[in-house]
């Protein structure tokens, strides 16, 4: 009904620079919140970024100053331009949509990309 594919992950040297996309197809009539979340070996998915449809933003501390997330509305699309990437960043990350509405329905629903490795490495 719904998909999300994320593209633009790969290895990265320390302090270099990687851009991911997330689309989302379906019979979509509006998404609330688009956002990126990652997940490292051992350890729980944490929110990196979001954005809501009105455009404000919030960051992980740790990532703020370096990544920026912005949004499509009209390609259902969220990016995420990660600057001076550090080894702390290397996991796997996801797109999620939330507050999803497709045409025909008034219920809402949350979806997930299937995720992109993003390894930072010299």
């Amino acid at each position: 009904q719904v998909q999300l594919v994320e593209t633009g992950g790969g290895l990265v040297h320390p302090g270099g620079s990687l851009i991911l996309s997330c689309a989302a197809s379906g019979s979509i009539f509006s998404i609330n919140t688009m956002g990126w979340y990652r997940q490292a070996p051992g350890k729980q998915r944490e929110l990196v970024a979001a954005i809501v449809r009105g455009g404000i933003t919030s960051y992980a501390d740790s990532v703020k100053g370096r990544f920026t997330i912005s949004r499509n509305h009209a390609k259902n699309t969220v990016y995420l331009q990660m600057n001076s990437l550090e080894p702390a960043d290397t996991a796997v990350y996801y797109c999620k949509a939330e507050g999803v509405v497709v045409h025909g329905s008034a219920r809402e629903y949350d979806y997930w990309g299937q995720g992109t490795q993003v390894t930072v490495s010299s």
